[in-house]
This record gives C-alpha cells, structure tokens and sequence, in this order.
C-alpha cells in the first residue's frame, strides 16, 4: 500500500513539473514570436495562438458560467420567495372560505330561529358523531350547565335534527330522525294528514326517511307536500319541519299510504345545531312518555 502511495506521489509530482515546463516553454515561444520571425514565429502560431484561443474561450465558458450559477441562484431565492407568497395567499384563502362558510351556516341558524321564534333556543357545536358517515347520534358541546336537558328538540339547516337522549355537564348525546330506532309523528301540513316517520340509515345514501301509516283518504298529497311534526308527538314540538314527500304510494291494505320523505336537514354535515331549551313536558305541563 506504502509503494503505491509513492508510486502515484511520484507521478504527481513528474506531471506538475511537465505542466510547469510545457507552460514555460509556451510563454517562451509567444514572446519570441512577437519578437523574431523564421521557425519560431511558424511554430508559436501553430501551437501557441490556437492555445491562447483555447484558453481564452474557456475563460469566457467559466464566465458565462459563473454568470449563469449566479443567475440560478438568484432564481432560486426569487421562487423561494414567490412559493412562500403562494402559501402564504394559499392559507389565507382557505381562512376566508372557512369563515365564508361558517358564516352560511350561522345565517342559516339565524334564520332557522326567526323560523320557531316562539321557542326559546340555544345554539352548540357538534364535537362528535358515533357512527359511521351519518349523524345518527351524536354530541354536542353544551349539557346541563348550559341548561340543556333530556327530551329537548334539536335543530339545523331548515327544520328537524332530533332529541336529546342523555345529558352530561358540559356535553349531550342526540338521537337524530335518521337512526334506525327514531319514529317521530308527523304530519301532512297543507291536509294535516298523521304519518309516522321512521329512520333507516339504509335509506340515506338516496338522500330519504320512510313514513308510513297516513290513512288513504281523499286528502291528495303530493311530492313536495311539506312534513312537520304532529300536535300529537309526546317529545316533539308541533310544526318544525321534517322534510318533503318525494314518494308517496297506497299500501296493499288499501287503507293506508306510505313513501318516502327528503329530510330538511343534511346529515352529513352536521357542525352546529340549535336546542330548544324547553321540552314538550314543560310546555304542555304533561309527563313524558
């Protein structure tokens, strides 16, 4: 290993000193070309000048290059700088659009409110849902503290959501209409025509909730017919809106109908809800069922 060491030190060493005396004699052979003429001046233009030229072009090439990596450089800084503008520009659009759409949504209640005036309420954010896609039951941020209590009704966007079924201090579980186990008693609002309406979470990747039980009478009822809650609901307020009839068949009995309802509500994307802070018990002075 130690004479391969010596062996390249050495050959380093020749080849410094060949470059250093083929230079030398370059230099030599241009001064005395400017200064003689015969074989001198002959050979310093066959290898001298073509050197020259060959050296001064690469000192331009390492000059344009020099240029172009500072130029690369400087471009480097400058996308750095217009990537941070992006994202800066990026996060302050999606604030914008958050606030935008929340702003909807407080509108929505607002107006939802002005809608059941006569019901004192009190808005909550949902901070968690049980299961699956839907809001088939779910929490709120506010509970016993906040004066919420078993059996109030829940609402959003235009009408219905559900009840409260368990309260804690600071938080309350709601059921909404589209679970499996929520009947809730309705009604045919321009023929005050009685239904039951039945959650089927199976029904809302269609976007529906079943009603059943209206007696077949000569009341017409149409797709768009609004559903609101009955008079007659033990837990449930008379009149908040439930949804619209999209389907509405007579059953083989020929005594009933049945069909389908598109709820008023998006549960799917549910983010706040208002309670009304009275239950039906308290307002009609009965026990609940």
């Amino acid at each position: 290993m130690k004479k391969k060491k010596t062996q390249a030190s050495a050959f380093n060493k020749y080849l410094l000193i060949g470059l250093s005396v083929f230079c030398i004699l370059m230099m030599t052979l241009s001064v005395v070309s400017e200064k003689t003429k015969g074989p001198f001046k002959m050979i310093a233009e066959v290898t001298v000048v073509p050197l020259q030229k060959g050296i001064n072009h690469i000192g331009s090439w390492m000059g344009d290059m020099k240029d172009n990596f500072q130029t690369l450089k400087e471009v480097r800084a400058e996308n750095k700088k217009l990537q941070e503008q992006v994202d800066s520009l990026v996060i302050e659009n999606n604030n914008l659009q958050q606030e935008r759409y929340e702003l909807e949504r407080l509108q929505e209640l607002y107006q939802l409110d002005q809608s059941y005036s006569d019901y004192k309420k009190t808005a909550a954010h949902v901070i968690g849902n049980d299961s699956g896609n839907w809001f088939s039951t779910f929490t709120i941020d506010k509970g016993s503290n906040d004066g919420i209590a078993k059996d109030m009704n829940v609402m959003a966007g235009s009408g219905l959501v559900g009840i409260v079924t368990d309260v804690g201090p600071a938080w309350a579980k709601v059921r909404s209409i589209v679970d499996d186990s929520s009947n809730v008693s309705g009604m045919v609002l321009s023929t005050s025509d009685r239904c039951v309406v039945s959650g089927d979470l199976s029904l809302m990747s269609d976007g529906q909730i079943r009603f059943s039980q209206m007696e077949n009478n000569d009341n017409t009822v149409s797709v768009g017919d609004q559903i609101v809650t009955s008079y007659i609901s033990d837990k449930y307020l008379q009149g908040i809106l439930i949804g619209y009839v999209s389907e509405v068949t007579v059953d083989s009995n020929n005594l009933t109908r049945s069909g389908y309802i598109t709820p008023a509500v998006d549960f799917k994307n549910l983010q706040e809800v208002l309670i009304i802070t009275s239950t039906k018990a308290d307002l009609t002075g009965g026990e609940k069922k």
